[in-house]
Order: structure tokens, then C-alpha cells, then sequence
């Protein structure tokens, strides 16, 4: 259960609501799961009394981010194809992928998240699409990992079900027959999916991609969906050999495609967006289709920049997402808010991105791409209490008198204190709900026996 009630004062705070509010030393005051106030100056005593006060001095509090693209199971092949496209970067993975079992996908989604907990990260989703067969539950495997980090989460349950035989990017071992998908999809729902205001776990479904998905499963699960009420997901737009593959095969571009499946709306946010023209840009503006920008995974793929700016100025939700740890080895959220505000100045020059839209980014526009804007998102009194405290008066921050730009733009560091649902995930920078030698020690183990599967001769 969460403190009966916690007094975090003396800091400056970026609440991120609508008008922007900002105190140069204020406080936030949580009871329960609940924001209840959140002010300037000290807190009232009748708010502190039989608290929990925590003295803020020096640092900058904000709302908890908000990760809207990731593959936990990715942190077992760290490192790898370092030098390829998406495409040969796929090919070259797939087959390991395939290997993944119930124990490896634990202790990558464990490291994974607990990397993301330091740095800052409250909510996350999972974008999770390889199910080899007699591997144990791998769903479950992530789930049970939020639940011991103590992150709020949304994995999605995705899928393939277009191999190479039949013109698709992956090998037909990893792709499943689309009954069984659009049936495992509708189990997930049943089992772990939770609408309430302050869920701490809801389900998605995410077919994987243009090249990896037959246009019936797109279309059957976003049926599905919107039957069942659960929002989609998938990978779009990302690289111009996927422009390309959507040219060939089914005569449009990607977003077009999308559209015409009925993939285009407020119930969906899509996964890069790099090539979009200015069209395809108002039409996400005009149906609210959300995206999850992830800067360096682009960046270190060489796919491109997306039109954060353009979106954004659009009116459609412009998350951030921290993608693979295989094509992000970071795997921290933090500093794609940095990578967002330097991108999108490197395409569009100084004034392209101001600091605080870049906050807003990993705050309350992921917190919109994931459906629950009204639940967190911003440091507001009914909200819920995931909150970030960051220090801002050490070497790499001290000396700028705007802290929010002081955090954006200074060195990335570990946060100071991540409260999720108000209790504390991290605190005096240290991750309080797992032990991190144990959390490194089991992946280690599981990337070794990655790896020495992968190195069996087959056959």
C-alpha cells in the first residue's frame, strides 16, 4: 500500500498542466495513490501534519515519464548488427529472437524496466511480438517484472503472421497463424487487462509492422479491439525501405495503408513515423493519431528524424519512446528528452522545440498516447502521484536559473526520487523495489544462455 501521506517540498516544480505552471520552491503532497496538492512554498501544516516530509532542496520535480515504445526482451541481445539497417539489423536478429524463453524474457524485462525506473520513468509500455512455441508465457514473464519493479505498465500483446514464404520480412518460424493470434490477443485482454483510473496494468494489441502482418490481421484486430475497448499499436513509417515494401506490395504508402485498414484514430499511437509527408502529417493532427518518437533507436539505426515539431504543431500526440534496448542500448527515457529537443533543432533549427514542449513530450503527450491524459501526465491535485524529483544543483546542472532547461538540456543523471502510485520506486537515486546487482547478475546469466543457444549448430 502507498504512504498514508508524503510532503516532498522546498523544490522547484514543472507541472506540466495546461497553463504551464511553474513555483520556484513549492511542494506536492500525495496521500494515498492521489496527488491531493501541489503549490508554492512550504506545504500547509495542516497538509504536513503525520506526513512523511522529504526536503526537495535543490532539485526540479516533475510529472513521472512516460516510455510509449519499447521491447523489454531486447536487453538480451545488446550490442549486436551495430553497423546495419532496420532491415539487415531484423534479419540478422529474428533468429536469435526466436530463442527467447520464459526465464531470458524475465531478466530482460527486469533490467529493462529497472533502467527506466532510474531514469524517471513511471509508466511504460511493451511492445512485445515474438512468441516461439514451448518457451513458457512470455507476456506473463514481463508482467510479473513491472509488477517486482513497481512501474505502471502497458504491454501490449503483439504479433507476425506474414513470413518470408509469403513475402514478409521475418522467417516463417516466428510467425504465428492468425486464429491463434487474434485469440491469444482476446486472453490477454481477459486476463490482465485493468480500465480502472489508477490501473497499474493495461493491455494493448500491436500486430508488428507493415512487413511482418497480413492486411486481415491489421484489420481483424482493430476490430477486436475496439470491441473490447483496448487501444493499438504498431510500427509505422520507420525507414524508406518499409515506404518502399508498402509501394510494391500493396500500391500505397504506409500511412495510406494504415488509413484504409481503419488504423488511424484517437485509440492509436504508432511507432516512429520518421517519412511522413505534410499531408500524412495533418491527417494524424486531424484523427489524433498519436506517435511514439524514439529519437536515438532512429538515430542509431539511421532512419531518420521524425516531424516532431509539425506533428505536435498538427495537434497530435507526440510521445517519446526508448524502442529496443538492441537498437538503444541506453534504454533510458531521460535523455530521449534531450535527443528529442536536439533533433528536432538539427531539422528545423533553434526554434523548432522549445525545452519545455520537450518535457512535455515525455510527460503529459505519452500520458495522451497512452489514453489516460486525465490520470498522470502532470502534477495536478486528483491525479495520480507519480511524481520525478531531480537534482539540479550539482556539477553538470548547477549555474542555470532555468532548471527545466537546466534538466532537458544537462547531462542526463539518475533521478533523485520516482514515486509511482506514491510509493517510492527510487529514492536517493537507488532503486528501492529489486536488488540492481541481482537484476545485472540474472541477465547476465540469460545473455549467456542466449548465446550459447544461438551458437548450437542447427539441425
Amino acid at each position: 500500500m502507498s504512504e498514508a501521506r508524503l510532503v516532498v517540498e522546498n523544490c522547484a516544480i514543472a507541472t506540466v498542466d495546461g497553463s504551464g505552471t511553474e513555483y520556484a520552491s513549492g511542494h506536492v503532497v500525495t496521500e494515498g495513490n492521489r496527488i491531493v496538492a501541489v503549490g508554492e512554498g512550504r506545504a500547509p501544516e495542516e497538509a504536513a501534519t503525520g506526513a512523511r516530509r522529504i526536503d526537495g532542496s535543490g532539485c526540479l520535480a516533475t510529472p513521472g515519464l512516460v516510455n510509449c515504445h519499447h521491447h523489454l526482451y531486447q536487453w538480451a541481445t545488446r550490442g549486436l548488427a551495430q553497423q546495419a539497417t532496420l532491415f539487415e539489423w531484423l534479419v540478422e536478429l529474428y533468429p536469435i529472437w526466436a530463442l527467447v524463453d520464459e526465464e531470458i524474457e524475465h531478466a530482460a524485462s527486469r533490467a529493462g524496466l529497472a533502467a527506466l525506473a532510474r531514469s524517471g520513468c513511471s509508466t511504460s509500455m511493451d511492445h512485445h511480438y515474438v512468441f516461439p512455441r514451448g518457451v513458457g508465457d512470455l507476456l506473463a514473464a514481463s508482467i510479473s517484472a513491472a509488477g517486482e519493479i513497481g512501474l505502471r505498465f502497458h504491454p501490449t500483446r503483439g504479433s507476425m503472421d506474414l513470413g518470408e514464404s509469403d513475402g514478409g520480412l521475418p522467417p516463417d518460424s516466428v510467425v504465428e497463424d492468425l486464429d491463434e493470434i487474434l485469440a491469444a490477443s482476446e486472453e490477454a485482454i481477459d486476463c490482465y487487462h485493468d480500465p480502472s483510473f489508477d490501473s497499474m496494468l493495461r493491455i494493448a494489441l500491436a500486430p508488428c509492422s507493415p512487413f511482418s502482418v497480413t492486411p486481415r490481421l491489421m484489420s481483424e484486430t482493430a476490430q477486436l479491439a475496439r470491441r473490447r475497448n483496448v487501444r493499438l499499436h504498431t510500427h509505422l513509417a520507420e525507414t524508406e525501405d518499409e515506404e518502399e515494401f508498402c509501394l510494391q506490395k500493396f500500391g500505397v504508402r504506409p500511412v495510406e495503408y494504415l488509413q484504409g485498414l481503419g488504423w488511424l484514430g484517437e485509440d492509436v499511437w504508432l511507432a516512429h513515423c520518421v517519412h511522413l509527408d505534410d499531408q500524412e502529417v495533418r491527417r494524424f493532427g486531424d484523427t489524433g493519431t498519436g506517435v511514439a518518437h524514439c529519437p536515438s533507436s532512429n538515430a542509431r539505426l539511421g532512419a531518420g528524424i521524425a516531424p516532431v515539431a509539425a506533428l505536435v504543431g498538427a495537434g497530435a500526440p507526440v510521445g517519446l519512446g526508448v524502442d529496443g534496448a538492441a537498437s538503444n542500448e541506453a534504454g533510458e527515457l531521460a535523455q530521449e528528452v534531450r535527443e528529442a529537443l536536439l533533433f528536432a533543432r538539427l531539422a528545423g533549427g533553434p526554434k523548432a522545440l522549445t525545452a519545455r514542449q520537450a518535457l512535455e513530450l515525455g510527460t503529459i503527450h505519452g500520458a495522451r498516447c497512452l489514453g489516460r491524459e486525465e490520470e498522470i501526465g502532470s502534477l495536478e491535485a486528483g491525479k495520480l502521484a507519480d511524481v520525478a524529483l531531480w537534482r539540479v544543483d550539482g556539477l553538470g546542472h548547477v549555474g542555470v536559473d532555468d532548471l527545466v532547461g537546466a534538466l532537458v538540456l544537462g547531462p542526463p543523471r539518475s533521478v533523485e526520487l520516482l514515486l509511482v502510485g506514491g510509493e517510492p520506486v527510487v529514492e536517493n537515486g537507488e532503486l528501492r523495489t529489486a536488488d540492481e546487482q541481482e537484476i545485472t547478475s540474472e541477465l547476465a546469466n540469460a545473455t549467456k544462455a542466449l548465446a550459447s543457444e544461438t551458437r548450437k549448430p542447427k539441425g
